[in-house]
């Protein structure tokens, strides 16, 4: 009897990366805002959202926003995000995780549960647009990891129970909104020496040794 019945997995650093293109455009923005910001800061803002992350930039100065202003700041990252995300195509996704998904797929409902507002646009530029059964993303969550909105909706997309799903993420706060989401997961990545996480795995392909 097998343990999970479903997969549900997070997007950038997992089945893809973008991390280049976030920092390069929240370093653009940091620029005209004469703030601090450095590839080390930057590792704060992984897996929380676009406005937190925005917030968490800020607070390198001491100038406060009003939330016009950090709205206007918020959509203007994006569309150099955006801009940069173009340069994608499936090249970006490694044979190790084409293969993986690939084998999963036969096997079980798979889903992604991205904060990110622009996942849709990845998986398209990726060649991976019509590849899951559900994608949950940060247009359809009102709060972001580590709240477990995000994997609960996954899951109920594919008529799963919590338990039933294996959560497969890279990042701290997307293990602990597995964590309080009641699901198991894997760390990848940075998430991989975390102890929360339930199985700690050096690449996707160590998938098929747990499921």
């Amino acid at each position: 009897m097998r343990k999970y019945d479903a997969v549900i997995f997070d997007l950038d650093g997992v089945i893809c990366s973008t991390d280049e293109y976030h920092y390069l455009a929240w370093k653009e923005l940091a620029d005209s805002l004469a703030l601090p910001f450095d590839r080390q800061y930057n590792n704060k803002l992984r897996g929380v959202s676009r406005l937190e992350s925005l917030n968490l930039i800020l607070a390198l100065g001491e100038r406060q926003y009003s939330d016009e202003e950090k709205q206007a700041m918020a959509q203007k990252k994006n569309d150099t995000y955006r801009r940069l995300l173009e340069k994608m195509s499936p090249a970006d996704v490694s044979d190790d995780v084409l293969s993986t998904l690939n084998e999963l797929k036969r096997k079980y409902p798979l889903a992604i549960g991205s904060s990110s507002r622009n996942t849709k646009f990845i998986l398209s530029r990726i060649g991976l647009a019509d590849f899951f059964d559900a994608v949950i993303d940060g247009n359809d969550i009102s709060a972001s990891k580590p709240d477990p909105e995000v994997f609960l909706k996954a899951a109920d997309a594919l008529s799963q129970r919590p338990s039933s799903c294996l959560v497969v993420e890279d990042a701290a706060a997307g293990i602990e909104a597995a964590v309080r989401g009641g699901f198991d997961s894997a760390g990848i990545g940075d998430a991989s020496r975390l102890e929360s996480a339930t199985y700690h795995i050096g690449r996707l392909s160590d998938l098929l040794d747990i499921l």
